[in-house]
Order: C-alpha cells, then sequence, then structure tokens
C-alpha cells in the first residue's frame, strides 16, 4: 500500500501520518492516524527496532520476528490494513511483500473510572461502566472470574460499524434468549448505533410502547446480578450503560441495594416503591376527579378548607391541575439540561419561588401544590430513570381522562393500562411475570426480598440450565454444625 492509495481510501485525511524508516523513500513505512494511535509507539518502539535490521535487504518475515507480531496481525488487503487503521491500529508496510502488519495501538483520550451518576450506590461498589467497550469487559472479568463467562463479539451498523459485546454465563442462561438476542442484533439493516438506548429501541419487542423492556444500568453489580441470574448483558462501543434482558417491570423497582440491606429493610423498600409509583399515577388524578364530579366523598372539613383554597382559582380542577404538571416538568427538564450547579438552584429556588407566586396570583391553590409535589417526588423514587420517566408521561392522559370522565375516567386509564402491559413481553418472555403468569414462588424476590438463605432458587422467568443458586441442605447443615 502507498502512500496515494492510503491517502485515497482514507479520503485525505489530515491526521494521516506516514513514516518512512532510513531514506524519504524507503522500503519500510509506517502508517498510523496520528488522532488515534499512540504516537510512541512507533517512535519508542517500532522504529528503534526497526533500525536494527538492513531493511534493504530482510523481508517482511524478518521484520514481523523483529517487532514480535503473532501471526494474526498479518493484513493482505488494502481494505483491511485501513480498517485497521481506523480501530487504532499502527500498520507496518514493506515494499514488495505479500502482506503488512497491523499492530494494536490506542492514543485516545478516555473517561476514568468513577462512581455512578445516574443510579446512585447507598452500599455496595462505588464503580461505574464508561464509554470504552474493553475497559467495561475488564471490568466485568475481574468481579466474575469464571471460564463460564462467554462473550460473543457482533458488529453493528452498514456505514459506520460499532462493536457490540454479547455476555452471558453459559451454564446458567437459556440459549434461546442468547440466540434472540444474536439474531435481533445480526438483522439490523441501520446505517450506525451510537449508544445502547438507541440499540434498545432497535431490539425491543414493541418501540411503540411507553415501558422499556430492556434494563439499562451503569452498575457493574447489577449486571453481575443478572449474569447469575441468567441474563444477557449487551454491551456497546461508545455507551457506558449495559443492557440486561429479559426483564420483568417488577426489575425496574429493584436496586442492587436491596441485597446490600437486611432484608426486611429492603422489603421495606421495594413495598415503598410500588406505593410511590400508584401514588404518582392517581394523586392528582383523584384530585381533579373528586372536586369536578365527586364532591360528596369529601369530608366536610376538608371541604371547607378546598373551597377557601380554591375561591380565587379562575380554573376548572382539569386545567389547574395540568397547568402544574407543566411547570413541574418545565423545572424538571430544565435542571437537567444547566449545569449541575445551576440546575440545582434552577430545581430548589425556581419551584419555591413559582409556586408562590402562582398562589399568590390565584391561578392554583395550596392544596394542588402539595399533591402535585407529592407526585412528582414520587415518580423519583423509581430506581430506573427509564420508568420514572413512564410513569411522569402516562400521568397526563389519566389526568385528562380524570377530567372528562371522573372516576370512571381513572377506571378506563387503569384498565387499558393493564391490559396493555399484560400484552408486552421482553425478548419473547412475559413482561408482568410473576403477576402473570401467577408464579407466588418467585414473588419472593418480587413485590418482596426473601431472607437470601430463601432465595436458593433462580428465577424461572429466565428459564435457567441450572435452577439451583445453592444447595441448600447443605448450608443448613453447615450452619446446624456451628451452632
Amino acid at each position: 500500500m502507498d502512500q496515494e492509495m492510503a491517502r485515497k481510501w482514507l479520503s485525505n485525511t489530515g491526521d494521516l501520518v506516514v513514516e518512512h524508516i532510513d531514506k524519504p523513500n524507503g522500503r519500510v513505512r509506517l502508517y498510523y492516524l496520528s488522532t488515534l494511535a499512540d504516537a510512541s509507539i512507533v517512535y519508542n518502539e517500532l522504529i528503534p527496532k526497526l533500525r536494527l535490521l538492513p531493511l534493504e535487504t530482510v523481508g517482511i518475515d524478518e521484520v514481523e520476528k523483529q517487532l514480535g507480531v503473532a501471526s494474526s496481525n498479518r493484513v493482505y488487503e488494502v481494505q483491511e490494513a485501513v480498517s485497521r487503521m481506523i480501530h487504532n491500529a499502527i500498520y507496518v508496510h514493506v515494499e514488495g511483500a505479500a502482506f503488512g502488519l497491523a499492530i494494536p495501538s490506542d492514543g485516545t483520550v478516555g473517561r476514568s473510572i468513577q462512581a455512578p451518576e445516574v443510579e446512585s450506590v447507598v452500599l455496595g461498589p462505588q464503580i461505574a461502566f464508561v464509554e470504552e467497550l474493553n475497559v467495561n469487559l475488564c471490568i466485568i472479568r475481574k468481579y466474575m472470574p469464571t471460564t463460564h463467562l462467554f462473550h460473543e463479539r457482533l458488529v453493528a451498523g452498514t456505514e459506520i460499524p460499532v462493536d457490540i459485546s454479547v455476555l452471558y454465563l453459559e451454564n446458567i442462561v437459556d440459549p434461546e434468549n442468547v440466540n434472540t438476542v444474536r439474531q435481533r442484533i445480526q438483522e439490523l439493516n441501520v446505517d450506525s448505533h451510537l449508544d445502547s438506548s438507541i440499540l434498545a429501541q432497535y431490539i425491543t419487542d414493541n418501540e411503540r410502547s411507553l415501558f422499556p423492556t430492556l434494563q439499562q444500568t451503569e452498575r457493574p453489580d447489577r449486571v453481575i446480578h443478572g449474569l447469575r441470574q441468567g441474563q444477557v448483558a449487551i454491551l456497546v462501543e461508545g455507551s457506558p450503560f449495559v443492557l440486561l434482558g429479559p426483564t420483568t417491570l417488577l426489575q425496574f423497582f429493584q436496586s442492587p441495594d436491596d441485597y446490600y440491606l437486611r432484608w426486611v429493610l429492603a422489603t421495606f423498600n421495594r413495598i415503598m416503591r410500588m406505593f410511590a409509583m400508584i401514588l404518582s399515577l392517581l394523586l392528582t388524578p383523584v384530585y381533579v376527579a373528586t372536586l369536578t364530579y365527586h364532591y360528596e366523598m369529601i369530608p366536610a372539613d376538608l371541604l371547607l378548607s378546598l373551597a377557601q383554597s380554591r375561591s380565587r382559582v379562575p380554573f376548572p380542577p382539569l386545567w389547574e391541575a395540568l397547568l402544574m404538571e407543566i411547570i413541574i416538568e418545565l423545572l424538571r427538564e430544565a435542571g437537567a439540561r444547566l449545569p449541575t450547579k445551576v440546575g440545582q438552584t434552577i430545581g430548589i429556588v425556581g419551584g419555591i419561588v413559582i409556586g408562590q407566586a402562582i398562589v399568590q396570583a390565584g391561578f392554583t391553590s395550596n392544596i394542588l401544590i402539595i399533591i402535585v409535589a407529592l407526585g412528582a417526588l414520587s415518580s423519583f423514587i423509581a430506581p430506573s430513570y427509564m420508568i420514572g420517566s413512564t410513569i411522569r408521561v402516562i400521568r397526563f392522559p389519566m389526568i385528562l381522562l380524570a377530567g372528562l370522565l371522573g372516576a370512571m375516567g381513572i377506571v378506563a386509564g387503569f384498565s387499558f393500562l393493564a391490559s396493555h402491559l399484560l400484552r408486552q413481553t421482553s425478548l419473547g418472555r412475559p413482561y408482568m411475570y410473576p403477576l402473570y403468569p401467577v408464579r407466588f414462588e418467585d414473588w419472593k424476590d418480587g413485590f418482596i426480598r426473601a431472607p437470601l438463605s430463601s432465595l436458593w432458587l433462580r428465577f424461572k422467568f429466565f428459564n435457567p440450565q441450572q435452577k439451583k443458586r445453592f444447595n441448600r441442605e447443605q448450608g443448613q447443615m453447615k450452619k446446624d454444625i456451628d451452632e
């Protein structure tokens, strides 16, 4: 491959560097992209080693031996050489040789490993994934030093190929789940992927649904727990989030911290999250429906307080509630998009100032301010950002139904929501498990978190090859001996 051909294939890129050995038209040339490869390897290792050889007489075999390059690094086609260079390699070309050498290198700057920011950690490892695929694989390998951990590398994207890694424990996972993931990725016919979130939308069972059917996490302990249960992990180059599937709706309200706490505390936290989800969906719609159609349901003392609070409000309860919900969403979005310190100020000060000003201006009542704030706060309790966002969106049609049909509208909304969830699947498996189909034995790690000694069976939802996580009888015998 000569210099003109290299520039032709790389579209005359400005970061292509060509090093000649010994003389301007030297017999050995080194090609690399200065923005990707580590130049110190070229000048501190490769060139000094090559200068020790009589380059005008030796062949490619002697160069290969001198550099200590494996035969797997041989490159026979120009296209392959360019592809290796785009993926950080340094290409060594010997004039007249049948093949060249691609030496791996990485001069890119990556983010250092830090604590999770989206999924906060109370107890457990203070470590999160980064944007580099190999670093993420290293993290998982470090915490799972087992030969049963299988790694399949796939490529997706016709114009801009992106590396995708599929991980699973081959002695536990259901092969059908692996085949489903592999088939959906291989059948993709798109130009490129930029993130695991985009990939999740392509391979999900129902892309029109608001509910996520694949877990996204930046926490290695959640991924390791999922792999041990029989889930399949999908890692994408350039994304700090890992996909886990199949999954159920209940798993979006579970946190890895649940397994670090005592079972009573973990169970209490899970029940609180379920209660918060229902509260977030029902609180504002019930307020609207009650004030619009069902005054008789309100106690007399509370009705008097409501009447006094709404005496200056010119809007009906429906428009009043929608106005406040929209303001809350505007504050939330502004706080998320602004820099961290400014965003916190907007969220706290803006909420207090705007809320007080709206009440004084007579646009809303104090009671609705409290209700909307509680509903918004409840939606943030979910450990998963995706499911929290889904709950906030669903709250708007529920408010509209409550304002138009009253209690019947709320019942109709919940009926439609239940029928939709019962039809959903995750990689072909029922999304509402263990509620549908009913499996009471799996409730001990669903709605509640039973003592760890009781979780000796893996979740049947994943159809694992090994049903038992540990031998319960031997564990009990050991405990009796120790006592």
